[in-house]
C-alpha cells in the first residue's frame, strides 16, 4: 500500500484546511519544496500535490510552486486542482507530473476525463470528494446529488487509473478515515482506490492495511505527519509490511 504525503498549495504555501474550508487554514511551511525534499529524503516514492487555490477558480494557480516541486524531487506526483480541460492536462504531463486527478470535471465534464485517458494511458485518477454521502465539488464549496459510488461506476471501464475517496466531514479533523465508506467503494468499483481524509495515527493506517479482499492502492496523509502524529518511516514500514 503506498503513502502519499499531502502538499497542498494555498497562497503559495504548504498548508492543511478543516473540512475544505479555505477559511480554516493552517500553514505548515512556507517552502513546499523543502517539504517536498523532506518528504523524499524520508523514503517517500509518491507525493500527493494539489493547488487549492486552482481547485476553487478552475485553473491553475500555483503553477510556479509545483513547477519548482517537480524539478527539485524525483518522487512520482499526483497532482490535482483546477484541471478542468485537455490543454491544462497536457501542460501538467509535459512537465513530468505522473499522475492528474479530476475532481470537479469528472462530475461536470466525464467526456473531458474519457478523453484525457485515452491520451494519456495510465496518467489519469479521479478524485471523488463526499460530503454525507454525495459529491461535492468546486473545491468542495458545492454539493451535488450524484452519489459517490455511481460517480465512480461511470469511470470503471474508461482507464481512470485510480479513484481517490476523500470524505470531507473528516478532512483535518484527525478522527480517522472513513474505513466503512473507503471499503464499500472499493467493494464496488474494479479501479483501485485511494484513500484520504482523517488519517490521525498509525493505527489508522493498520485499520486500512487490515481491509481484505478490496483494491486499496494507497492512502494520502497530511494534517497528521505534519503535526508529528505519524512519522513517515513507521507509516511506510507500516504499509509495506
Amino acid at each position: 500500500m503506498i503513502l502519499f504525503p499531502a502538499i497542498d498549495l494555498k497562497d503559495g504555501k504548504c498548508v492543511r484546511l478543516k473540512q475544505g474550508e479555505m477559511d480554516k487554514v493552517t500553514v505548515f511551511n512556507k517552502d513546499p519544496v523543502g517539504q517536498a525534499l523532506v518528504f523524499q529524503s524520508q523514503g517517500v516514492k509518491w507525493l500527493h500535490v494539489v493547488d487549492l487555490d486552482g481547485a476553487v477558480k478552475g485553473k491553475p494557480v500555483n503553477l510556479k510552486e509545483v513547477v519548482a516541486i517537480r524539478r527539485a524531487v524525483e518522487m512520482s506526483i499526483q497532482l490535482g486542482g483546477g484541471i478542468r480541460d485537455m490543454a491544462t492536462a497536457e501542460s501538467w504531463i509535459k512537465i513530468d507530473i505522473n499522475r492528474i486527478v479530476l475532481g470537479t470535471a469528472a462530475l461536470r465534464n466525464p467526456e473531458f476525463v474519457k478523453e484525457a485517458c485515452r491520451e494519456f494511458p495510465g496518467k489519469v485518477a479521479v478524485g471523488i470528494d463526499a460530503k454525507d454521502g454525495m459529491v461535492a465539488v468546486q473545491g468542495w464549496s458545492e454539493t451535488s446529488d450524484m452519489r459517490v459510488i455511481d460517480l465512480a461506476k461511470k469511470f470503471e471501464d474508461v482507464g481512470v487509473s485510480a479513484i481517490i475517496y476523500t470524505n470531507i466531514n473528516r478532512d483535518g479533523m484527525m478522527q480517522g478515515p472513513d474505513v466503512a465508506g473507503i471499503k464499500e467503494l472499493a467493494e464496488n468499483v474494479y479501479v483501485p482506490v485511494i484513500a484520504s481524509g482523517g488519517v490521525s495515527s498509525i493505527n489508522d493506517l493498520k485499520m486500512l492495511k487490515a481491509v481484505k479482499d478490496v483494491n486499496i492502492e494507497g492512502v494520502i496523509c497530511g494534517r497528521a505527519i505534519y503535526e508529528g502524529e505519524i512519522k513517515v518511516e513507521e507509516a511506510l514500514k507500516v504499509l509495506n509490511a
